[in-house]
């Protein structure tokens, strides 16, 4: 890495940036108290807001969105007729899931193997922790050049739409000449990388009901109509025979023209058992990033332990469909509600409740900050060349941003590359990362000052 003034100031900082990481870590902040009390998150926001107000943000403010969330704001100066740059990133994070299964406490900050493990470490926590380190870097080497707006949501792991619409609302708050989303990752550890793309998203939630109430499996079995069975029979006409999404209506063969992913590779960061096969058809880039792609989430059915021999009235699923730029996501929600629909056999009740919703996103590579940035990672990482990629998930803010300024430059950097494991257990950051994206971004922030100067 650079051994400029600035890049020795930002590796200086590094200690602090894991104490604080540490300390962000460990609020479980799920933003769904059905599993978290919303304390946690609460906290969470209030030490962000504390971390702004130290750092000599003005109007820090806790913002109320309409899903019940707060989300973090504060505006820092620059001098006057700089350029306006907005930094985002997210405090609640996923569920920890299988606790047990974590080999270190899911919010304790654990360091092993060179890397920092706990749930929110690389998302999105450390891009929390990447921004203020960024800033604290520039304050020592003559100040930050640019005016900074901070907004640090509170329900993005939702999808519920909460920070989406309050900016609606409140159009003129995030207005900014560039928006920095601090949520994607690098391809891989050490390759600096820009993500392009996002996909979309729809959340829904699928009921089927065919009977009044269960039966014995051996009296009636046979003859009555098995909710569960025509769940699996829904659920299963959603993939063809390679794997592939197939719901009615939606287009599935567009292609991917950037940075490709092998298939070892991918085998490899998703640690797909031996023997078992890939599914879907084309490159694995144009299944992750430019095509749609349904997900099963969770199915509700009596567990194994405890099962009784019935035939079930009732059951149902949580299914995600991400898809690519290009496809309207409120018109794949209609094709999907009814695909599940016609796809109910034997008569069955089936109703369609859409839980979350988000558009995708395509970012214009193109641009002044674009190019910034590319110096900027090109410094922090050796002479690297930034790489384009596309990411295969969602950040709804991003296109809701964009429609209502369309012309604010948005770039996406990030710490979620394939080692971090993100969603999954013992997820991690790389410090390593962390220190490199933190002088990019300190970088970055100079060059644009000066670009559009």
């Amino acid at each position: 890495m650079s051994d400029s003034p600035l890049a020795r100031t930002v590796a200086a900082l590094q200690s602090r940036a894991r104490t604080e990481l540490a300390e962000l870590v460990a609020f479980r902040s799920v933003a769904d108290p059905e599993q978290f009390p919303k304390s946690e998150c609460e906290a969470a926001a209030g030490w962000i807001v504390d971390a702004l107000r130290a750092d000599g943000f003005q109007d820090v403010a806790l913002l109320d969105t309409p899903d019940g969330t707060q989300s973090v704001y504060g505006f820092l100066p620059g001098p006057q007729g700089a350029p306006t740059v907005l930094l985002y990133a997210h405090y609640d994070v996923q569920p920890p899931l299988d606790e047990a299964a974590w080999d270190s406490p899911p919010f304790t900050l654990t360091e092993r193997d060179g890397r920092w493990y706990g749930r929110g470490a690389a998302d999105c926590k450390g891009g929390v922790i990447l921004h203020l380190t960024a800033l604290r870097a520039l304050r020592e080497h003559g100040g930050v050049p640019v005016n900074v707006k901070v907004i640090v949501e509170g329900s993005e792991e939702q999808g519920t739409g909460g920070l989406e619409r309050y900016a609606e609302a409140h159009p003129e708050l995030l207005t900014a000449d560039a928006l920095v989303i601090g949520d994607a990752g690098n391809f891989r550890v050490g390759l600096p990388t820009a993500t392009a793309t996002l996909r979309g998203m729809t959340l829904v939630r699928v009921s089927v009901d065919t009977l009044a109430g269960n039966l014995h499996s051996g009296q009636f079995g046979g003859a009555a109509p098995d909710a569960l069975a025509a769940l699996v029979r829904i659920l299963d006409s959603l993939r063809a025979e390679d794997g592939s999404t197939t719901v009615d209506g939606l287009a599935a063969d567009a292609t991917w023209e950037g940075l490709q992913y092998p298939e070892e590779e991918f085998r490899k960061d998703a640690k797909v058992l031996d023997g078992v096969g890939l599914i879907g058809g084309g490159t694995i880039a144009d299944r992750i990033w430019a095509r749609p792609a349904v997900t099963v989430l969770g199915i509700d059915c009596p567990p194994v332990v405890g099962a009784t021999p019935s035939v079930q009235a009732g059951a149902r699923a949580l299914i995600s469909l991400r898809v690519p730029p290009g496809t309207d996501a409120a018109e794949a929600t209609r094709l999907l509600t009814t695909h599940l629909e016609n796809a109910a056999p034997w008569g069955a009740r089936v109703a369609v409740e859409q839980v979350g919703q988000g558009q995708a996103f395509r970012a214009d590579t193109d641009s002044p900050a674009y190019a910034s940035m590319a110096s900027a990672l090109r410094e922090a990482y050796d002479g690297q060349e930034m790489q384009i990629a596309g990411m295969g998930g969602s950040i709804p803010l991003c296109n809701t941003l964009a429609s209502l300024y369309p012309e604010t430059e948005i770039l996406l950097i990030g710490l979620s590359e394939p080692d971090a494991q993100i969603h999954a257990v013992n997820e991690s950051v790389s410090p390593e990362e962390l220190e490199r994206l933190s002088l990019a971004e300190a970088l970055f922030l100079q060059r644009y000052a000066a670009e559009r100067g």
